[in-house]
């Protein structure tokens, strides 16, 4: 399942998007982000039935993404964030 955290606006759509079947909450993504973006729980509060520890974008970041996440994008736009980078298993991505 894709659980998508963010908002759309008038200069575009800022979303960071856990596939929460890849994520085997870690905690990489945790430690990578130095601004505090992500945290684990033990459950996943956007399915029930599954009782497996998974990140997800704490709730006080979800409508600043864009303001957040800005300083570690890189120049190029082409180098991966680094909590895109830290994840193993490729369940984090950003829509900008």
């Amino acid at each position: 399942m894709f659980a998508n955290y963010g908002y759309k606006d008038a200069s575009g759509d800022y979303f960071i998007t856990i596939d929460t079947d890849k994520c085997d909450g870690c905690e990489d993504c945790v430690t990578a982000c130095s601004l505090g973006i992500f945290e684990v729980l033990d459950e996943d509060p956007n399915d029930p039935m599954r009782d497996e520890p998974v990140a997800i974008v704490k709730n006080d970041k979800k409508k600043k993404l864009k303001y957040e996440c800005n300083p570690c994008k890189p120049k190029d736009n082409v180098a991966p964030l680094p909590c895109v980078a830290s994840c193993k298993n490729q369940a984090i991505s950003h829509s900008w």
